[in-house]
């Protein structure tokens, strides 16, 4: 018995995206808090809210979390589909702020791919050094058209515990 035109096609589209890794497996990434069905399919998986929370890596004691659109359907389904570029961002200081390296304005905290081969989601940090804040944007790009579509949050370093308040200041590269 041959398989149908429609499973031979799936089965290459989706090797062919883990392939181009569509839906990267990172073991310091984010970690999924919940996801909301926003509608129904009958046949396919629904479209979702999904809300993660990311830890800044090169910062400890600050958290980010954010929400995207993840679709379903036959393209959701396969891994396929190409993601709205809807995000929303919230970041926290959730213990005492110790900064591990020098960073720049807008460095990259996280980046994944939104669709097969040409948008991405990207968070990057920056400081406020008047303020003593880390600031964190949230936008996803694409190779021939980007988006307006972004999300900020501020993150005040307060003192925690006994310890000094670290400036971010003083962690900005020249």
């Amino acid at each position: 018995m041959k398989p149908s035109k429609f499973v031979l096609s799936a089965l290459i589209a989706s090797g062919l995206f883990a392939a181009l890794g569509a839906a990267p497996a990172r073991a310091d990434g984010p970690d999924l808090i919940f996801r909301k069905s926003t509608d129904f399919k009958l046949l396919t998986p629904n479209d979702k809210l999904a809300t993660y929370v990311l830890d800044d890596p090169d910062i400890d004691g600050v958290a980010c979390y954010y929400t995207v659109h993840e679709k379903g359907g036959v393209a959701g389904m396969f891994g396929v589909a190409e993601q709205t570029s809807d995000v929303s961002l919230s970041c926290r200081q959730y213990g005492p702020v110790k900064f591990k390296e020098k960073f720049g304005q807008g460095d990259e905290v996280f980046s994944e791919r939104r669709s097969a081969l040409w948008k991405r989601l990207h968070i990057v940090r920056g400081c406020d050094a008047k303020h003593n804040a880390l600031v964190y944007m949230a936008y996803s790009d694409r190779l021939i058209e980007g988006s307006p579509e972004n999300s900020t949050s501020g993150v005040p370093i307060q003192p925690w515990g006994a310890g000094d308040v670290a400036q971010c200041g003083e962690f900005l590269k020249k």
